[in-house]
């Protein structure tokens, strides 16, 4: 006789004893061939049986890779009385049958018992059972193999979406049941490296993405060419052990979050520049371009609010940006009104409560893990508001109804500027940009302290209204410098 193809493993004869198919083939008088072939159980048939006749030949082959072999295969068939004898059958061809249950329970059997392979008996498939398939391959993947009398092209490629490998239309047969659920592993293992190649490419992709965002970024801020962009990301991503698309998004990351810092810390700056624009309005010190700064202003808070809605998570800081809002459209609406002296101490709770939100909406965002880096931003953008707040100050303790109040504030703002300034002065940030800057601010602060004491004056409200708004000049361009710094996007 002669045997083409390996043949099953070894088995009890029907006087218990342990046969193999080798033992098979010297009982008829056959030679055998192949490695270990005085002992070894052989693999599976994948062609059929032994036929006899010829030359007595057994062709073995090697055993099949450990993480190529399937031993354990879940049966699942439906109620129909034409059910063939499923789990015989798979024993018979060598496999461990963990579970035979219904198709209904696909989703549970298959997740609970861990099979190798799923063979599924469904004459008739429909959407409950294709949408299990779909369901249990989205959770776990793991190769399928259907018996179904339904040969329709609509729920076959049904089928094939939701991810079953082998759809087998009146086909059954328990000689073809190894190769079919070996053809369906098969089938699994390859949607699984094209899976693997596919998302491999889209990182790629999607890294390339990063680096290019990361590199105009670092040009934009620090005016450096494309290839000194990459470099330094290189760089990064060499000491800090990374590949150059991790360092990347921490760039990208750092700037977006520097960017909200500066733009939530140019609320509070607004809330206090209002309220100081809103008093020299109503002192007719320079009264035009006052209500233009007013009006510029009010755009300026309008465009943040936009701006944040549309760059901070609305599940991190909605609630906040919708606090900012509504304590923002307060201000406006008194705003809005003719300026009048008698609402000054009103618009000046306003303002305080809109500082309070915007400062509120600031630490939240410097409470992420970038704060180490970006948080010399808030620290620079919250000096343009001091020096908002001492010019509003001044102006309200001019009006004897406040002055009682105000007196302590100004002192406070005051060393709040002054310990401000010296901690900007310590920061190991370094460039003669940020140098040249920060000593024209401390030159414009003391400018403005000396027209603090004369804001009773109408000289001395043109004074400070001038010195007020150079040195917020100075500040911003200070803030935007920190929000720039190579240091800062690079961690």
């Amino acid at each position: 006789m002669v045997c083409l193809v390996p043949e099953p493993a070894g088995r009890r004869d029907a006087q218990g004893e342990y046969r193999t198919a080798h033992d098979d083939v010297r009982k008829t008088g056959g030679t055998v061939h192949g490695p270990g072939a005085a002992a070894h159980p052989l693999p599976f048939p994948k062609q059929g049986p032994c036929q006899p006749g010829g030359l007595a030949l057994a062709l073995c082959s090697s055993p099949a890779p450990e993480s190529d072999r399937v031993t354990s295969l879940l049966l699942l068939h439906t109620a129909d009385a034409g059910v063939p004898p499923l789990a015989d059958d798979a024993r018979r061809a060598g496999f461990d049958v963990p579970g035979v249950g219904e198709c209904a329970n696909l989703v549970r059997e298959a997740l609970r018992l861990q099979p190798d392979a799923v063979l599924c008996w469904m004459p008739r498939p429909d959407d409950a059972f294709l949408q299990a398939i779909a369901t249990l391959q989205s959770q776990q993947r793991m190769p399928l193999l259907v018996f179904t009398d339904d040969a329709s092209a609509e729920p076959m490629q049904r089928a094939l979406d939701a991810g079953v490998h082998a759809w087998v239309v009146q086909g059954y047969a328990a000689r073809r049941l190894r190769p079919l659920v070996q053809l369906a592993v098969a089938r699994a293992a390859h949607e699984g490296a094209l899976r693997e190649r596919v998302a491999e490419l889209s990182e790629r992709l999607e890294e390339r993405k990063l680096v290019d965002q990361a590199k105009g970024i670092l040009m934009r801020a620090s005016r450096v060419s494309e290839q000194e962009a990459f470099t330094l990301l290189r760089s990064a991503s060499m000491q800090g052990n990374q590949r150059v698309g991790q360092v990347s998004r921490q760039v990208i990351d750092a700037a977006r979050l520097a960017q909200a810092i500066n733009q939530a810390g140019q609320q509070r700056m607004l809330s206090q520049r209002l309220v100081k624009l809103y008093a020299l309005a109503c002192a007719g010190t320079e009264a035009a371009a006052a209500n233009a700064l007013v009006r510029e202003s009010i755009a300026r808070v309008e465009t943040n609010l936009a701006g944040l809605q549309q760059t901070l998570s609305p599940e991190t800081f909605g609630d906040l940006l919708e606090a900012a809002q509504a304590g923002w459209g307060a201000m406006r609406a008194l705003l809005e009104r003719r300026p009048e002296t008698a609402a000054l101490a009103e618009l000046d709770d306003l303002a305080e409560a809109v500082l309070e939100q915007a400062e509120a909406l600031v630490s939240a965002l410097e409470s992420s893990g970038l704060a180490r880096t970006v948080g010399i931003v808030n620290m620079a953008g919250k000096q343009r508001m001091l020096s908002q707040r001492m010019a509003k100050l001044a102006l309200l303790a001019a009006q004897p109804a406040l002055a009682a109040d105000v007196g302590p504030r100004l002192e406070l703002t005051r060393h709040e500027v002054d310990g401000g300034l010296a901690a900007l002065a310590a920061a190991p940030l370094a460039g003669s940009e940020i140098a040249q800057l920060l000593e024209r601010g401390r030159t414009g602060w003391q400018a403005l302290l000396q027209a603090v004491p004369r804001a009773g004056q109408a000289g001395g409200r043109t004074a400070l209204a001038a010195t007020s708004e150079e040195l917020l000049d100075t500040f911003e361009r200070l803030t935007t410098a920190y929000q720039h710094s190579i240091q800062v996007l690079m961690g």
